[in-house]
């Protein structure tokens, strides 16, 4: 059995964060295990706290990892702080982590920067050049690139310059700002749409973070980077598509939905 790891912060909803990457990965067919970076309480309404964990027990947790339960591919959530990304990269390269999969959780849909920029630096300076994968919101592509992004041609403009920039392969997702459900992916100097279906449900809490552990999840299962985005975009349709409806807020998905085998394929 292939295993993936989740290294990102636990959401007490269970709906976005470890929880969503969990869950998404143990259901698209392989193993999942988990390194906490950071506590959160929070709802489908918002979050009320955050308590980061020390750079000394984030570095004990991947030694765990990696030193019994090696990961065919690893994905990267939300690290807030500078000293815990860089143990990150530390650590991934001390053991050759490979099929790594970042979510740059900078920039808030909203455009509401979720980072410091010594964060932001960190990020780009250590984790970037280990990456297989990116998969930046238009938020946050436009932070990285410094490019405004209003359409379609400047999401390719954007994803061009990046790669060009940091040599690492992007996928831009469009969402309801840009495109219905259609993203961008820059691999190895060419680029090629996606193209999704838009599903009409309000309640889209963890969309990223299921999409890149479902990449993840396939990469780990020796999928090429194309064929593994198209398998996890068409999962993330699934869970939206069950309509599952809980809590005040923007509510969580169902990744347990009436699966079929061939997402476990």
């Amino acid at each position: 059995m292939k295993v993936a790891l989740t290294i990102a912060g636990s959401d007490s909803s269970g709906g976005a964060g470890v929880q969503a990457d969990l869950k998404a990965m143990s259901l698209n067919g392989v193993f999942a295990e988990s390194v906490i970076t950071a506590l959160t309480a929070q709802n489908t309404c918002g979050v009320s706290g955050i308590m980061d964990v020390t750079s000394d027990f984030l570095e004990k947790q991947m030694d765990a990892v990696f030193t019994d339960i090696f990961p065919d591919a690893v994905k990267i959530g939300m690290v807030s702080d500078k000293d815990l990304i860089r143990t990150i990269a530390l650590k991934l390269k001390e053991y050759g982590a490979k099929n790594i999969v970042l979510d740059p959780v900078m920039v808030a849909t909203s455009g509401s920067k979720l980072l410091k920029d010594d964060a932001i630096d960190a990020l780009k300076e250590e984790l970037f050049p280990l990456a297989l994968l990116i998969t930046p919101n238009i938020p946050e592509a436009e932070l990285i690139s410094s490019l405004k992004i209003r359409d379609e041609a400047d999401m390719e403009e954007a994803a061009e310059k990046i790669y060009e920039e940091y040599g690492v392969n992007f996928l831009l997702k469009g969402g309801h700002r840009i495109n219905d459900a259609n993203d961008y992916l820059y691999e190895n100097g060419s680029g090629i749409w996606i193209k999704g279906e838009r599903i009409d449900n309000p309640n889209t809490h963890g969309t990223g973070c299921t999409l890149s552990s479902a990449i993840a999840a396939n990469l780990a299962k020796g999928y090429g980077l194309e064929e593994a985005i198209r398998k996890a975009k068409k999962y993330l349709e699934s869970c939206l598509k069950d309509g599952l409806d809980l809590g005040k807020g923007s509510g969580p998905m169902n990744h347990a939905f009436d699966i079929k085998d061939e997402y476990k394929k």
